[in-house]
């Protein structure tokens, strides 16, 4: 597979979702973050931008999504509206991005519009499930704390997750933290979320301030 991933907010100094650029037939953004200067990263690594993809609309993850359709006219796929969106995308849809399509898989609780990225080999998950991040190690989900979120329907997202997570999905993208690949561990991917929602099960709160 000729494609590759690149995180192209790796080198921000200022809090940042994790936006990933999909390189091959179908160049794609996943998530834009709030680095200035991101368009110029993806510019680094391809002159063409065919869509930026919206894991959901947190300001993390749309901050620089004017910056990014300036530069290259994309289209925006997003759940739910959006002043730039020009595809909607729903739960079942498939999508390309870079040398694969996937699923998208409706995963809300972190956010009403909270999506999921599922092909046969990878997953997008958003803040839905991360792998590492201040709360927990090796597998965490996203905080349900604050308005519009809720703890029970973001566990009712993992179930549904990971009844529709391949077995031959060996690596997972999250918007924060860093990305699993199966091969550096002796966990799967599948191990990773069904970690997270053990945990997001205990209904505890995530960060002792909660």
């Amino acid at each position: 597979m000729s494609e590759a991933v690149v995180l192209v907010t790796a080198d921000a100094d200022q809090f940042t979702c994790n936006a990933y650029l999909l390189l091959g037939e179908t160049p794609t953004l996943v998530d834009a973050g709030t680095m200035p200067g991101v368009a110029r990263v993806v510019a680094d690594h391809t002159d063409t931008l065919d869509r930026v993809v919206l894991t959901h609309q947190h300001s993390d993850h749309v901050g620089r999504l004017d910056e990014v359709v300036d530069a290259f006219d994309p289209d925006v796929f997003a759940y739910a509206d959006h002043p730039h969106r020009t595809e909607a995308i729903e739960d079942g849809d498939r999508v390309a991005m870079g040398d694969e399509r996937f699923d998208v898989v409706y995963t809300p609780g972190h956010a009403t519009d909270h999506v999921s990225l599922v092909s046969e080999t990878r997953l997008f998950s958003g803040d839905v499930v991360v792998y590492n991040d201040g709360a927990y190690d090796d597998g965490s989900f996203g905080r349900t704390d604050m308005a519009g979120q809720s703890r029970e329907r973001l566990i009712t997202s993992l179930k549904a997750l990971l009844e529709r997570l391949p077995d031959s999905v060996t690596s997972m993208y999250a918007g924060h933290g860093d990305a699993f690949h199966a091969a550096d561990h002796d966990d799967s991917v599948r191990d990773v979320v069904e970690r997270a929602l053990s945990r997001a099960e205990l209904r505890q709160p995530k960060y002792p301030e909660e």
